[in-house]
């Protein structure tokens, strides 16, 4: 496989300054996973700090109340700021500590990794500023002020959709400029390689545990993994330790209102393969290229295009990928809680959503893993909203 490229997917697509910062990324990057010294801190500070390994929950009541496969959660909504995300802020933080940058920025859309990269620079010393869409930032406001408490600088973006496809061009753009002193903290596995290798890198810690944790839970692997997609560093992460064996794998991409209405964020089921944001995938574009407008109820999910890794995926058929659209995510986010207590993320709700559809047709013997990629609290305003009840 050429360096880079999942397949056909991937590349580096991305102004000529850019090119030193990205090759000293990847050298660094690749010192640093073969660094003993690197690795021992890093699985310090997932023990201790970010709370790994994150427990593998066996879900009974929703089982029960599903009728079908055995459910078992991977509980990333149990890491050190609600989700996943600090799984790989924490560990680009710490490179950037490494090439010697002084500051780091990012992008975020649901407000988790801003909140995750805030914290990775809190916890490195090093000064952070975050992109935000003007939209996001209002579904989000919780996250907006819990990344000021941080010491994170929050820059809004009151472009074009106003949402995290406008936030991670502002975030390119700042960094072509300050490249010397600034590392960008990509929070997904997309972008010029070698960002989505990186991110799955450290994102790949999931799927590690899951994979111990089923064998000494149930004494064999699981017959289906389920996770939602937005650029996907959370399947990836769990779905990177199961490849090579015999399990289902589905994806969950964001359905929005209907594929037909146009408003959605479901590349594989409306998109076509472009270029986009320095890397090569499926897109959401009209015929002459033009990047279409999306929509999610998931700040999280709504993005334009997914990593090239899940394109070589979706492409050779290892994994299935469907959507779960906002009325089904919302039941989803109202159903956990009920049955079992646990407030899932909007984004975490699509991949419940399907855990549903897919659960009552299979064997009582099988067994399901979910993703649980972060906690609902950053939500809970957001739906109240939507259900025209005041908070």
């Amino acid at each position: 496989m050429k360096k880079g490229y999942f397949g056909n997917y991937g590349g580096r697509f991305v102004p000529e300054t850019l090119i030193p910062a990205l090759q000293e990324l990847d050298q660094a990057f690749r010192d640093a996973s073969h660094d003993a010294g690197f690795k021992e801190e890093l699985r310090l500070l997932q023990q201790t700090y970010i709370g790994r390994p994150t427990p593998l929950y066996f879900a009974s009541r929703l089982t029960e109340r599903l009728k079908g496969a055995k459910v078992y959660l991977k509980r990333e909504d149990l890491c050190h700021t609600g989700a996943h995300k600090l799984n790989n802020a924490l560990g680009q933080a710490m490179l950037a500590k490494v090439m010697g940058k002084k500051r780091i920025i990012a992008e975020t859309g649901a407000g988790q990794h801003g909140v995750a990269t805030a914290t990775g620079a809190s916890i490195t010393g090093l000064e952070c500023d975050i992109y935000m869409g003007t939209e996001d930032m209002r579904r989000q406001a919780l996250n907006v002020f819990r990344m000021k408490l941080l010491g994170a600088r929050v820059i809004e973006v009151n472009k074009g959709s106003k949402t995290l496809k406008d936030a991670i061009n502002e975030s390119l753009r700042d960094w072509t400029t300050n490249v010397t002193d600034t590392h960008y903290v990509l929070g997904t596995v997309f972008g010029p390689h070698p960002f989505p290798t990186i991110v799955k890198y450290f994102q790949s810690v999931i799927g590690r545990e899951a994979r111990k944790q089923i064998i000494k839970a149930e004494n064999r692997l699981p017959d289906y993994l389920i996770a939602c997609v937005g650029g996907g560093s959370n399947a990836m992460g769990l779905f990177n330790a199961f490849l090579k064996d015999k399990v289902g794998m589905v994806g969950v991409e964001a359905g929005g209102e209907g594929i037909r209405s146009g408003k959605h964020a479901a590349r594989f089921a409306g998109g076509s393969v472009g270029v986009f944001q320095g890397c090569k995938s499926y897109l959401l574009q009209d015929r002459d290229g033009n990047v279409l407008s999306t929509h999610s109820v998931s700040a999280g999910l709504d993005y334009a295009s997914v990593g090239p890794e899940h394109a070589f995926l979706h492409d050779s058929k290892r994994v299935r990928y469907t959507y779960a659209t906002d009325k089904e995510a919302l039941r989803a986010f109202e159903l956990l809680p009920e049955v079992e207590g646990i407030i899932p993320a909007l984004e975490s709700a699509h991949a419940i959503a399907e855990a549903v559809k897919l659960a009552p047709g299979l064997s009582k013997k099988d067994i399901i893993i979910v993703n649980l990629s972060g906690r609902g609290d950053k939500d809970v305003q957001h739906v109240a909203r939507i259900k025209g009840t005041e908070i």
